[in-house]
């Protein structure tokens, strides 16, 4: 009784469309189209994409289906979920490492968020005109060496709050329904301007002609981490969303279609860059620098560059808006339940921390900055310590809990719930037990020793 009047008081996903564009949108995120695309012309191209696909069937799905599971039979916020399902243990403590992980990554993602407004409004006032490559280059290094990506920073954060102040249905899901068509038609709009641009047909080949010569082991195991990493996994913020997924939703076919729109538009923003790239004789392993420094290069030489960019770095600002709503969400669900204050409140409070955090980020990046630390800025820091170190071990803490502590009944009963078949059951756990986090440990190990080398 006290769990349905507590499930009744929840806020939550109204429709299927609104659940899959707002978790969507929280895995379609800068990674998708800054990362994705830049690892892939590190990597070989399209040799490394089909790593890529097997590793988001064998590592992404698993682990963003147990997040579901977790989250919608918890039917509470990131740590409780854990309280409820195996209480008197110390397994809420992967619940703690998500909320953690939410304030590091919030700490540096909203300044590289903060960036795409200051982008958008350069390409719109044609401020690149006449530049060198040099001079975009210094241009960008002089803007991220300043404090003045504070200002954008947050900005963005105040736009990401009047979305997250309407709460889930009235809020997130109301907004991304609208955003992510939005963000889909904008890269359709990019990937047929690069296709159709003189000499573009080997930044296409590119993409989808297998050169299985340049797939070395880093791409391999870059592949499997960026598997992990792009479906917004390991962090609490699929598992408070799951939170909120009705019982009437088959959280198997969700997944599928989360993932498929996920995988989707990381490869239609890689059609939008590279053959525009190739189109103008630009190197396509640019790394990092390939969306801010390249990238603006590019629009400067393409006819009506100015739009294009204009919708690129629109694009880039609606990806990073809908992650970071939904990792804004992970400790504002917290706050508002275990703190017992009202919305309104929790969202005031996560906002002054993540303020002050992202701040400090962003002042790291000032030439002579006494925020660096064994040669990194804390903004590389919060970066390098979620990725590499929080993240891949929430997400193997997740799989144990859901292969070794959770009740196979209730895995079961949650992957029944909006389907009349529980195939496959065996199998997905089976894959949660063995197959992820063996995958997983390789991922945390990896990137480990990046963190050290």
């Amino acid at each position: 009784m006290s769990q349905q009047a507590t499930t009744a008081k929840r806020d939550g996903f109204s429709s299927r469309f609104g659940l899959i564009a707002a978790a969507a949108g929280s895995a379609v995120g800068l990674g998708n189209i800054w990362k994705f695309p830049y690892i892939v012309g590190e990597n070989g191209g399209s040799a490394f994409i089909l790593v890529y696909l097997i590793s988001i069937l064998a590592v992404g799905i698993p682990v963003l289906l147990a997040e579901f599971i977790i989250g919608r039979r918890g039917q509470a916020n990131a740590v409780r979920s854990f309280k409820k399902i195996a209480p008197n243990t110390k397994w809420s403590a992967i619940g703690w490492m998500g909320i953690i992980s939410a304030f590091m990554i919030l700490g540096f993602y909203t300044v590289i968020a903060g960036y795409t407004i200051h982008y958008f409004i350069l390409t719109v006032t044609n401020s690149f005109a006449g530049m060198s490559a040099a001079q975009i280059t210094d241009t960008f290094n002089n803007f991220s060496s300043s404090s003045t990506p504070i200002i954008y920073t947050v900005i963005f954060i105040i736009l990401s709050l009047a979305i997250l102040f309407g709460g889930i249905k009235d809020g997130i899901e109301k907004y991304t329904k609208i955003l992510m068509p939005g963000l889909v038609g904008i890269i359709a709009l990019l990937v047929i301007r690069a296709i159709t641009l003189p000499g573009a047909g080997e930044g296409i080949q590119f993409l989808l002609k297998p050169d299985f010569s340049e797939l070395s082991m880093k791409a391999v195991l870059d592949a499997l981490g960026h598997s992990f990493f792009s479906l917004s996994v390991g962090m609490g913020t699929m598992l408070t969303y799951g939170s909120y997924i009705s019982k009437k939703e088959n959280l198997t076919s969700v997944t599928f279609s989360i993932a498929a729109a996920d995988t989707m538009i990381a490869l239609l923003a890689g059609l939008a860059i590279f053959p525009a790239v190739f189109a103008f004789g630009i190197d396509p392993t640019a790394g990092p620098g390939l969306v801010f420094i390249t990238l603006p290069n590019v629009f400067l030489q393409m006819p009506g560059g100015v739009i294009f960019g204009a919708l690129f770095f629109l694009l880039l600002f609606i990806a990073a808006l809908t992650s970071v709503v939904s990792i804004f969400e992970v400790i504002i669900a917290y706050v508002t339940e275990e703190l017992k204050v009202n919305r309104r409140k929790a969202m005031g409070l996560t906002t002054l921390a993540v303020i002050v955090i992202s701040t400090f980020c962003a002042l790291s990046q000032i030439s002579d900055s006494a925020l660096v630390f064994n040669g990194h800025t804390l903004f590389d820091w919060m970066d390098l310590l979620s990725a590499n170190v929080l993240l891949p071990i929430g997400g193997l803490l997740i799989m144990i809990f859901l292969g070794f502590i959770m009740k196979k009944s209730d895995i079961e009963d949650e992957l029944q719930q909006g389907s009349k078949s529980i195939k496959n059951t065996m199998a997905y756990i089976t894959v949660t037990k063995f197959v992820a986090p063996v995958a997983i440990a390789i991922v945390f190990l990896t990137g480990i020793q990046a963190l050290f080398s």
